[in-house]
């Protein structure tokens, strides 16, 4: 592990992306909250932001850290921008004030959620794709004085 008591604690954030295509059908029936497990969204959000809480257990080498908040969103009308194929986009947000950054547990809280999505979608749809994870943004910030 890297030693990172020398740095300062400082507001950090960082926000990751990916998605789960799908036929067309699966994505109504999600819609439609008919699928046979439930509510596939409420479980992937749960699943997320566990995930982000649990990133160190994953990730061998990565701190654990002190969540501030973890945000996920979807977004149902996603479009692959390679073949059009619809799905669900997910987006996480996480937020730390540590001294290492957070873009390991939003990268691992998307990656949950599609896979949640797609253990929730399989029974109705064999072309199922999870697609890329990727970091989109990370900042860190000093703290403000009091």
């Amino acid at each position: 592990m890297v030693d990172v008591s020398g740095k300062p604690p400082m507001l950090r954030e960082a926000r990751a992306a990916g998605s789960l295509l799908m036929q067309t059908t699966t994505l109504d029936l999600l819609r439609q909250g008919l699928l046979k497990k439930g509510d596939a969204l409420a479980v992937a959000r749960v699943a997320a932001i566990q995930a982000a809480k649990q990133t160190a257990a994953w990730i061998p080498l990565c701190h654990p850290l002190p969540l501030s908040a973890v945000e996920v969103e979807f977004d149902l009308g996603h479009r692959n921008p390679v073949d059009g194929r619809c799905g669900v986009g997910i987006e996480v947000r996480v937020r730390t004030v540590a001294g290492t950054g957070v873009e390991m547990e939003a990268l691992t809280a998307v990656a949950a959620a599609a896979l949640n999505l797609y253990d929730m979608t399989k029974a109705v749809d064999p072309d199922l794709v999870i697609g890329p994870a990727r970091l989109l943004e990370k900042t860190k910030r000093p703290l403000p004085l009091d």
